[in-house]
């Protein structure tokens, strides 16, 4: 008897079409032979898609929906075409988190997380500020969206220093105080700092708490345009000194756009040394990574939503779908096989990122899946709907109980 029993389900890279079981939240059979057992729900993907779930590796979920409270200053000076006031944007944006309060913040997470379920977005490392002004406030809302979300969306609450370290006293205390009440990740964002002696303080700090507390690390990194930042570099360094093979992820990096072509093949090299991903928001600024390099260099890259209607980005749905169709447009990937990269940047690849276990669609792998409204990779990024079926952790989540 199982659970689940999936029909006619076309599989990525695969032909024909195949059967797939799952009991106990587990894919305990997928095979091109009828199943003749008995399953207490019957699916039938009629020749759709079934893959992984999608991966957000990168979201300010403790921000989603407050563009409404700010002014378009942060959004101009982030979205300048050279990226030159990026800095000036953050300073600007950290106006709301003089409002902050629960209330509100922990009702547009959840209408976030909803959305995520809904378009079969299952893991989201989630950003809260913590600095003097959002004190702890954001990372409680997180921490008990994440708990209430368990086992339908499996949320990594990361504890982000937004405004610095060195530049904001009283920080680093905080960041400790995040970690003991329960964040997941330590995050960072270097650049933000004023010399290049305090972004090297910033990584070593916070490299430090995620060694004390054993926790993978997420930075923001060289985030303006400017190609004399080196802090993607740095923190590839110190995470190699640290033999943390693998514990850290870089985002943004959009300084790499400007990179000379040596430098860029070095930073490369270090973050493969590192094994350290790199997450790309292509859709929110006007500079980005170099996807494509990185990917001909052998370097793992994926990419995120980033924001969700705030002072940086006024639109955004957790739809993953929606973000690769963006990126398909902005980085050129818009032949056949890079259609099919670009779906591993947002479901295999950003899982690899972030160290998910039995995530890959195959059996004895957790029972986390899409059926999507759509037969073939393209016309999945074509429509960016949502999945016909999501099924999380074994169990079918309903459609009507995630709108709204």
């Amino acid at each position: 008897m199982y659970d689940i029993l999936i029909k006619n389900a076309q599989l990525r890279r695969k032909k024909g079409l195949w059967n797939i079981a799952i009991a106990k939240g587990v894919i305990a059979k997928i095979t091109q032979k009828p199943i003749r057992a008995k399953a207490g729900k019957v699916l039938d993907a009629g020749g759709n898609l079934v893959t992984e779930p999608f991966v957000n590796t990168h979201l300010h979920l403790c921000k989603v929906y407050t563009l409404e409270m700010m002014d378009s200053k942060a959004l101009c000076a982030y979205h300048g075409a050279d990226m030159g006031g990026a800095m000036t944007a953050i300073e600007l944006a950290a106006r709301v988190k003089a409002n902050y309060n629960e209330k509100w913040i922990l009702p547009n997470v959840r209408r976030a997380l909803k959305l995520a379920a809904l378009h079969g977005n299952l893991h989201i490392r989630a950003f809260a500020d913590v600095d003097s002004k959002a004190k702890l406030i954001g990372l409680k809302a997180l921490l008990k969206a994440r708990d209430e979300f368990k086992g339908i969306v499996d949320v990594q609450v990361c504890a982000f220093p937004q405004d610095g370290v060195v530049r904001e006293p009283g920080t680093l205390d905080l960041m400790k105080e995040a970690m003991d009440l329960g964040a997941d990740v330590v995050g960072g964002i270097p650049w933000i700092e004023f010399t290049e002696k305090d972004e090297q303080i910033h990584i070593d700090e916070m490299m430090k708490l995620a060694i004390a507390y054993d926790k993978d690390i997420s930075m923001l990194v060289d985030d303006a345009g400017d190609p004399t930042l080196k802090t993607l570099e740095m923190l590839a360094v110190r995470t190699l000194e640290e033999g943390r093979i693998g514990r850290s992820l870089a985002h943004h990096a959009r300084a790499m756009c400007l990179y000379p072509i040596p430098y860029f093949k070095k930073v490369a090299a270090l973050l493969q040394q590192a094994r350290m991903g790199v997450v790309s928001d292509p859709h929110t600024g006007p500079l980005h990574a170099r996807v494509k390099e990185l990917l001909a260099e052998g370097n793992l890259v994926c990419l995120g939503q980033d924001d969700i209607s705030d002072a940086y980005y006024p639109y955004g749905r957790n739809n993953m779908l929606e973000v690769a169709f963006l990126a398909s447009h902005l980085l050129w990937m818009t032949t056949y096989p890079e259609m099919e990269t670009l779906y591993d940047l947002v479901t295999v690849n950003p899982a690899k990122c972030i160290n998910l276990k039995k995530f890959e669609l195959k059996e004895k792998g957790n029972a986390s899946l899409v059926i999507l409204d759509a037969k073939t990779v393209c016309d999945a990024f074509r429509n960016h709907a949502p999945p016909k079926y999501v099924i999380s952790n074994g169990n079918l989540l309903k459609a009507s109980d995630l709108r709204g």
